[in-house]
């Protein structure tokens, strides 16, 4: 038997305005043969990153970057090898100089995993963080989650 978390309020694939598929990988698993806990954060970081790095979605400035300042992971269910998953990330929230992602990580229908996911913007040069543009800002406007109101 699985072991699944108890919380009603689970995020639903279609909600997530940009999404991949990934592999579930034998050397992401543990010694109890599931996926490690560890491993969740670069499933996070995987569509963080496909998503920012993007040269058509725009959300790299010239000279500036992005530093993830936070993530809060809530564990769901087990997952295991072998087997694919479905990524998600939606906007949440923008900050002067930071951006609030929500984000997912799904198995045959069942979200296994949920994040929330905290960048902020910064100079690449003397790494202080960089109010959002307004352009940065329009950028990202495809991204908000579905049934948020951009703030």
């Amino acid at each position: 038997m699985t072991a699944r978390s108890r919380d009603h309020a689970l995020p639903r694939l279609e909600d997530f305005p940009y999404r991949l598929s990934d592999n579930v990988r034998f050397a992401d698993l543990d010694p109890n043969n599931h996926v490690n806990n560890a491993v969740y954060a670069s499933y996070f970081e995987t569509a963080r990153v496909t998503l920012m790095k993007d040269p058509a979605s725009g959300l790299i400035p010239p000279g500036l970057s992005w530093v993830l300042v936070r993530l809060d992971i809530h564990f769901r269910s087990e997952l295991h090898w072998p087997g694919t998953i479905e990524l998600g990330i939606g906007l949440v929230k923008l900050g002067r100089t930071s951006t609030h992602f929500d984000q997912v990580v799904f198995s045959e229908g069942v979200c296994v995993a949920s994040a929330r996911a905290v960048t902020v913007l910064v100079d690449a040069q003397s790494r202080k963080p960089t109010p959002l543009t307004d352009d940065l800002i329009a950028s990202l406007a495809p991204w908000w989650r579905r049934g948020v109101e951009p703030t």
